[in-house]
């Protein structure tokens, strides 16, 4: 077996737990949930993880690479208010499992709070990136409240992705991300 190939395997390894995790739930989700969704022989996990908190890092680290993405292809736009908003239109466009199934990111760092082993402290490592990139752009913007109108928006849309989901209601997110673009705009 190839380099390649191995870290092709972990890679789908680690793509299924991020969504396995986000429908079942840590607790829920067995290896054998996650091989599954990677179609890989439920053998073949622990060649690559040899325990469920090993792909729970995995999947942890998943989530990063993911921001990293999502914050490369946003910093393409000109100008903070355009990016943030696109931030928005993400949220937005994801609705839909949002309501099924809460925020990929909140969800699990809720479930890995309750736990004792340092996992929710990797997971804040990610939502702490996304902070301070909202806040990078908040300053770009000339706020000297930067911080503070971050912490806001992070967890306005946290907020919104627990109604969202309780209610099962994509509308809710809908709403709520056009009046954030609209209070976006009346920073600028």
């Amino acid at each position: 077996m190839t380099d390649s190939t191995r870290a092709g395997k972990r890679e789908r390894l680690a793509g299924a737990a991020v969504r396995v995790l986000h429908e079942q739930g840590v607790e829920k989700t067995t290896l054998a949930d996650i091989a599954r969704a990677a179609d890989i022989p439920v053998g073949n996990v622990y060649y690559y993880f040899k325990t469920k908190d090993q792909l729970v890092e995995a999947a942890i680290e998943a989530h990063g690479r993911q921001l990293d993405t999502m914050i490369g292809a946003l910093e393409e736009l000109p100008a903070p208010q355009d990016r943030l908003k696109a931030l928005l239109g993400g949220w937005i466009d994801q609705r839909d499992l949002t309501a099924r199934y809460g925020c990929p990111t909140g969800t699990l760092a809720s479930e890995l709070d309750k736990r004792d082993d340092g996992l929710d402290r990797a997971i804040a490592t990610v939502m702490e990136r996304l902070l301070d990139w909202a806040e990078g752009q908040f300053a770009a913007m000339g706020r000297a409240d930067a911080r503070e109108l971050a912490v806001a928006l992070i967890a306005a849309y946290q907020g919104i992705s627990l109604l969202t989901n309780t209610f099962r209601d994509p509308g809710l997110m809908a709403m709520e991300g056009r009046r954030l673009e609209r209070w976006i705009d009346s920073l600028a």
